[in-house]
C-alpha cells in the first residue's frame, strides 16, 4: 500500500514538473501515514480513501508551489495542515505558520512538526479574528467560504505589499465581484492536479 501511495505521488509530482528531493518526499508519505492514522480516530478530513489524499490534499497542496514567494507565509484555516505542512516540508527555507481554531487539528499539526522536525513550521490554535501578530508578506488559504470572507478576516495578516493567495475551484467570477474596491486580481493560475475532477484555481489579490 505505501509503495502504491508513494507511486502515486511521485507519477503526480511528476505530471506537476515539480522536482523534490527523496528526503521531501519521504516526510511527505510520513505525514501522509499520519493523516490516514489520525483521521480514523479524529475525524480530521472527510476524505477518507488515502489514494484520493495524495491527490486531494498533498499534490492539491503542492499545485501552488511555483507561485510561493520567497517570504514569510500564513496559512488560514489550516485544518490537518493544508496547504502549510506539504509547503513546509518542501520549502525549509521559507517560514510558515499554520492557522485553526479547532483544537484536535491543531494538535496534530503540533504532532507532525515534531515527529517530521519541521523547524520553519509554527502552528497556532485561534480564531482568525483575535490572532494579533506582525503581518505577512503572504497569506494562504484553501478552504475559505468566500474572497469576500478570506479578505475580510484575514486583511489584518496581510502587510500593506503583502498578497493573498486563495485556492479555489472553478474561477469565481461572482465573488471577485464582490470583493471591496481596494483589493484587486494581481495574477490568476489555472492549477493542474492529477487524478482530480474539476478545475483547480490560485487566485493572487492585492492592495490596488
Amino acid at each position: 500500500m505505501d509503495l502504491q501511495l508513494r507511486n502515486t505521488l511521485e507519477r503526480g509530482l511528476d505530471r506537476m514538473n515539480l522536482t523534490l528531493e527523496a528526503g521531501q518526499i519521504d516526510t511527505l508519505m510520513a505525514y501522509l501515514q499520519m493523516l490516514i492514522k489520525w483521521n480514523k480516530a479524529y475525524n480530521l478530513t472527510a476524505v477518507r480513501d488515502p489514494q484520493e489524499m495524495v491527490s486531494r490534499h498533498l499534490l492539491d497542496s503542492l499545485s501552488v508551489l511555483p507561485y510561493i514567494r520567497n517570504e514569510a507565509l500564513i496559512d488560514v484555516g489550516s485544518g490537518p495542515g493544508l496547504p502549510g505542512i506539504p509547503l513546509a516540508i518542501c520549502r525549509p527555507d521559507l517560514q510558515i505558520t499554520t492557522l485553526d481554531s479547532n483544537g484536535k487539528k491543531t494538535r496534530f499539526q503540533l504532532q507532525a512538526k515534531i515527529e517530521l522536525k519541521l523547524d520553519n513550521l509554527t502552528v497556532v490554535h485561534e480564531r482568525v479574528e483575535k490572532y494579533q501578530v506582525e503581518p505577512f508578506k503572504q497569506v494562504i488559504s484553501r478552504a475559505f467560504a468566500s474572497l469576500e470572507d478570506m479578505i475580510h478576516w484575514t486583511r489584518h495578516l496581510c502587510a500593506e505589499e503583502g498578497v493573498f493567495l486563495a485556492m479555489k475551484g472553478l474561477y469565481p467570477d461572482e465573488e471577485l465581484a464582490a470583493l471591496p474596491t481596494d483589493i484587486v486580481v494581481k495574477d490568476s493560475h489555472r492549477l493542474q492536479v492529477p487524478d482530480t475532477d474539476g478545475e483547480r484555481h490560485l487566485l493572487i489579490l492585492g492592495r490596488a
